[in-house]
């Protein structure tokens, strides 16, 4: 197993993420299934497994805390979350924290988040309310937290903010960064602000939810006759492994071929090319089916609404691409005045884009599209209602 060296710890470059564990037919969890599959892990070097809150119903952090139990406690490390970033009247991050700490069966987290950072909750994670931060920097104090960072889905500018709201207490950063997101969601402005401050990166989707495990026949066949025995998805890992401030990436397994073969993509190999990476970028490209914005801002100093316009391409083109849960959150945090809907169709964007893109036409294709996503609120209803579901047939 490869390692890496981070908040001073010794850390396996693949972490298993416990969001998308085996199930059964009634859809609960598998766990001697998961059991096997943990076994596997730590017998082959993985010491990182990442749950949260609301992670299949509630249900991932009992059983992953159960399946680890089987282990020495000096052979894993566990990370969890607080779940600000979900819709709810209060927030009371101790009661939280101790009915996880139960959960997982442990007396301490060696790695503890705040879930998802992002435009709607970042307002819930600064208001000294609730004082979220100050409370699990206290947790740290007294050991029951042993490293605290943070997740996020948001825009560079929004992790900016937070970053400089929480000054050195955040020690790791989690975003969502594959050779698609790169580009189609800004990871690369994410990650260069993250190790121009010096925050480590960990890696969530590297597989785009197993998109990128599963390209084109076209696509599959340019990688195969390169490295012909290597899967599809390790193309992906390698990507990731050339960037020296990434330290850990996460992957959902929910099968053990998945596992293994994941273990033997960090387990060593060939180290990707330059001329590697530029294929799966061309490949990346090619998925996108982008409009060919820039981002020059040239027509954002004559819109008359005052509209983020590449901003809202950006969210065109990722809305192309696969309705997005992160622009269905990031759309809720915006004011109705800076919805794609609030465009007037004056034109006067594309008389000066340098693209010749007809952005009253995306703006309003956009404003169409959003309109049919359900809201954050609406999601965060559905998967409460799923998850109270899943206790009652379990009970």
């Amino acid at each position: 197993m490869l390692y890496n060296e981070a908040c001073e710890e010794k850390l396996s470059r693949l972490g298993f993420g416990c969001m998308r564990l085996p199930l059964q037919e009634d859809k609960s969890i598998d766990e001697a299934e998961l059991q096997r599959m943990v076994d596997y892990a730590i017998e082959h070097g993985v010491n990182y497994f990442d749950t949260a809150w609301p992670y299949h119903g509630g249900m991932s952090e009992i059983c992953i805390g159960k399946a680890l139990a089987k282990h020495p406690r000096e052979k894993w490390l566990l990370a969890s979350k607080y779940p600000g970033h979900q819709i709810a009247s209060s927030y009371n991050p101790a009661e939280i924290f101790e009915e996880q700490l139960k959960k997982c069966g442990v007396e301490y987290f060696d790695f503890y988040l705040l879930h998802n950072v992002y435009e709607n909750s970042i307002g819930v994670y600064m208001d000294p309310k609730w004082d979220i931060l100050n409370y699990f920097k206290e947790q740290k104090r007294l050991g029951r937290i042993r490293h605290l960072g943070f997740s996020t889905h948001a825009r560079p500018d929004t992790l900016e903010e937070f970053l400089d709201y929480a000054g050195n207490s955040m020690e790791f950063c989690q975003i969502q960064m594959n050779y698609l997101d790169w580009s189609l969601q800004d990871a690369e402005a994410k990650y260069e602000l993250l190790t121009k401050r010096n925050i480590p990166v960990w890696v969530m989707e590297p597989l785009r939810g197993g998109r990128l495990a599963a390209l084109s026949e076209e696509d599959e066949a340019k990688l195969k006759s390169l490295r012909p025995d290597e899967s599809i998805a390790s193309w992906s890992f390698r990507w990731l492994q050339r960037l020296s401030n990434v330290k850990m990436v996460l992957s959902g397994m929910s099968a053990m071929d998945q596992m293994a073969d994941n273990v033997a993509t960090f387990s060593g190999g060939e180290t990707q090319s330059s001329e590697e990476a530029a294929l799966l970028e061309e490949i990346a490209e090619g998925m996108k089916n982008a409009l060919p914005c820039t981002r020059c801002r040239y027509c954002c100093d004559g819109c008359p609404m005052g509209l983020d316009i590449p901003m809202l391409i950006h969210a065109y083109n990722d809305v192309k691409f696969a309705n997005s849960m992160t622009v269905a959150m990031q759309f809720d945090a915006l004011p109705e005045d800076k919805k794609p809907s609030a465009c007037i169709a004056c034109g006067a964007c594309a008389a000066v884009c340098p693209q010749n893109i007809d952005i009253p036409a995306a703006l309003a294709e956009l404003a169409e599209t959003v309109n049919k996503m359900p809201s954050w609120a609406e999601l965060c209803r559905q998967r409460e209602e799923a998850a109270r579901k899943l206790k009652e047939q379990q009970k």
